[in-house]
């Protein structure tokens, strides 16, 4: 024990001797919390609309005034002509593209179905499918005005005498920072610890002072740890940092136990630690960690479930998952602070999390090789 700590000590004073990476490590999390959060969003407002008015009737101006009126539209542009809103929307100038036909107010007021053409942009299935929903939810608000203003001419459509209200929980202003902050805490934690840890042992490597390590009677299993526990008190000190952020600049509300949420985060920083030690060992240089971090830590944040369900991905892609650290610590930061999950909600997230932490820390020391 006494050996670990002096080797700990060392590779503090080593860290904090490099003045760039001292300031980076408590300055990267406060730039990624106050950027990443109300940046990284699948949030839509002000889509463009172009309007295709042929009717030009109290009923067509009034569809377009809901349209406006909404938080999600913005009306850009109004045409006659079918072709230049298409040319519009080729352009990148408009996102939907409306067009109402003649007789539509007619059919409306005789209470015959009327019919518009919706053409939206879907180069982006996420934007194309939001637009659609947006633009359905407008329609249906707009339908129920027309039957509640009109109740005897819409034969066989029944006035709605039931109001449907709807509640969200966990989340009931349904704000984005709030979902996206506990996932931003798990790539600040695993940046810092991935990173930082790796690069630190390469650069030993090339330095040479690795060496003067080996020659001494120094355990693979102390030196290993040595490597592991600075970076995890840096990970916890930058995930409460991110946590008072959250929480003075986002409003982001804190439901369950800090204490769990640090043991959970403690448990995935061995882990992700464990994993860059293990890389390590096969890299030479600095740049050679780099590039396999690269790749690993992309696989990692996107298939994490960060920006899409785990739910919603392709079974071979669940099973990979399994072995991800990174969907275990998004998925249990957003239960434990916005949902309060207790210990048993995520006890399986937590054993997964200690199995992977245990394999590549017994990895991580397996493959190094102590060479005179």
């Amino acid at each position: 024990m006494r050996t670990i700590l002096y080797l700990i000590r060392k590779e503090f004073l080593q860290i904090f001797r490099n003045k760039f990476i001292g300031r980076a490590i408590f300055g990267v999390p406060i730039i990624q919390m106050l950027i990443l959060v109300p940046a990284v969003t699948f949030e839509m407002k002000n889509i463009s609309l172009c309007i295709v008015d042929k009717d030009m009737t109290p009923e067509s101006r009034g569809l377009i005034s809901r349209l406006d009126g909404s938080t999600f539209f913005h009306y850009r542009y109004t045409t006659f002509s079918e072709s230049q809103a298409r040319q519009l929307m080729n352009a990148n100038k408009c996102t939907l593209v409306l067009e109402i036909p003649r007789g539509f107010g007619k059919d409306t007021g005789n209470g015959i179905p009327g019919r518009i053409m919706a053409s939206i942009n879907a180069i982006n299935s996420s934007t194309a499918q939001l637009t659609w929903a947006y633009l359905n939810g407008v329609l249906r608000d707009y339908n129920a005005d027309i039957i509640r203003q009109n109740p005897g001419s819409l034969s066989g459509q029944p006035v709605p005498i039931i109001q449907v209200t709807n509640r969200y929980w966990y989340n009931e202003k349904l704000v984005y920072s709030h979902y996206m902050v506990p996932g931003i805490l798990g790539i600040l934690v695993t940046a810092i610890g991935f990173i930082l840890a790796g690069l630190n042992m390469v650069r030993e490597k090339e330095i040479g002072t690795i060496e003067q390590i080996n020659v001494t009677p120094v355990r693979k299993y102390q030196f290993i740890i040595s490597k592991m526990a600075p970076f995890l008190i840096i990970g916890l000190i930058d995930l409460a940092l991110g946590m008072v952020l959250g929480k003075l600049f986002f409003k982001v509300p804190f439901e369950g136990s800090v204490a769990l949420l640090f043991l959970c985060s403690t448990i995935f920083l061995i882990a992700i630690l464990g994993f860059a030690l293990f890389i390590s060992t096969f890299a030479g240089t600095q740049q050679q960690f780099m590039f396999i971090a690269f790749f690993c830590m992309i696989i990692f944040i996107l298939m994490s479930g960060i920006f899409t369900p785990l739910e919603s991905m392709p079974g071979w892609a669940q099973r990979v998952d399994l072995v991800n650290p990174v969907a275990y610590i998004m998925r249990i930061n957003r239960m434990v602070i916005l949902k309060g999950s207790t210990i048993s909600d995520i006890s399986r997230d937590i054993w997964s999390l200690v199995a992977i932490a245990v394999s590549f820390t017994f990895f991580a020391v397996k493959r190094y090789r102590k060479t005179a």
